[in-house]
């Protein structure tokens, strides 16, 4: 066996077992879905391995080459409307979900029906409904990851093997105690929330950004890696009706397998009631059709600086350290938000350069970087 492949399979031991010991904490008879697609399968086999070592009962989804898109493209009437059995269940009952993301194609969905699109979601919303309600108390453990192959590696514009060593940077696992570096930042990051929950209003400045909202009665959470992984930012839902001004975001916004590029957006009460976009127009025009988007349902900095390029992959972008995030639609009801929406997209700002935050008249951030 060639060092190389000893290599990789001892990285995505260390990724399993942070993902098992860390990000979902499983225990004796914890029951976990753990869902991807075929491509992820090397991953799979050691979070199975791990799982299992920890006592959890493990069911598996894997996904196939185009699956959505020819169920999408076939699917009529009943078909449609058809509750499947075992993710509505696990959503309800299950002690925790890992959802590793592993791609064919990022283009596959780029193009599905709208009209059966929204009539699936509709069917879909109790057991996403039951998702949000459960993961927000951690009743339900889930965790959202990435397995490195060629369709990302594509998009982010790097080889295979330069993505690998990008993503596990970002998952801190070339440390020598991943889960101990991992503690670390989340001690780092409760004393930023724990300063920005004694604040109710929060401002973002840049040239091209001049947005604040009100936090009062809402929180901060540290996301700290055991909801995502890799994770690195601060976030909070925004008091609904208390956003106010404008804000534009530098980075293209990827959503559904459309790229949206130069989005700006006016907001007025909270609710958004301008936008523009450099490219991908139509596309935004068509979100702002759906119900509860034009409210945001996240404010969030990101604080990860192993994310050193943008990826067009926003488990990574979110969280470049010096960025901010809004995201349009569905609020998190752990931070105590209100919107609802089948739509959370997150779109994000550069902050490192001729930029602040303010927290009730505070700089407390300035150039991509805190000051607390």
């Amino acid at each position: 066996m060639s060092d190389t492949v000893r290599n990789q399979q001892s990285i995505e031991g260390r990724y399993a077992q942070l993902l098992t010991q860390y990000c979902l904490d499983l225990q004796e008879g914890d029951r976990l879905l753990l869902r991807t697609t075929t491509l992820a399968e090397p991953l799979v086999r050691e979070v199975y391995r791990y799982a299992l070592r920890a006592g959890a009962h493990v069911e598996v989804q894997l996904d196939f080459r185009e699956q959505s898109r020819i169920f999408f493209s076939e699917a009529r009437g009943q078909q449609l409307d058809y509750l499947p059995t075992l993710y509505p269940r696990a959503m309800a009952e299950f002690e925790a979900y890992l959802y590793i993301m592993a791609p064919y194609n990022l283009r596959e969905d780029h193009d599905l029906p709208p009209e059966k699109s929204k009539r699936r979601q509709q069917v879909m919303k109790p057991a996403r409904d039951a998702y949000f309600r459960r993961a927000a108390t951690r009743e339900l453990k889930r965790n959202l990851c990435l397995y490195p192959n060629a369709a990302n590696a594509q998009e982010a514009g790097l080889s295979l093997e330069e993505y690998q060593h990008f993503v596990y940077r970002a998952c801190k696992l070339y440390e020598e105690d991943p889960l101990a570096s991992w503690l670390e930042l989340r001690r780092k990051q409760q004393r930023i929330v724990d300063h920005l929950n004694q604040c109710t209003r929060i401002q973002y400045k840049s040239e091209n950004v001049d947005i604040s909202f009100s936090t009062n009665g809402r929180s901060w959470i540290n996301s700290d890696g055991q909801t995502n992984m890799p994770s690195g930012e601060v976030y909070t839902s925004p008091v609904e009706d208390s956003v106010e001004g404008h804000i534009h975001f530098g980075y293209p916004a990827v959503y559904m397998g459309h790229e949206v590029e130069g989005v700006t957006l006016w907001v007025e009460q909270g609710e958004v009631v301008r936008w523009e976009a450099s490219r991908g127009q139509d596309f935004l025009d068509y979100i702002f059709s759906l119900d509860g988007t034009r409210r945001f349902g996240e404010a969030a900095i990101g604080t990860n600086y192993d994310i050193d390029r943008f990826s067009k992959n926003i488990l990574f972008d979110e969280k470049i350290g010096g960025t901010v995030h809004m995201a349009i639609g569905q609020s998190y009801p752990q931070a105590g938000g209100k919107n609802q929406s089948s739509v959370h997209w997150d779109m994000i700002a550069d902050m490192r350069s001729g930029s602040e935050i303010l927290a009730d008249g505070e700089r407390i951030y300035a150039d991509g970087a805190f000051l607390i």
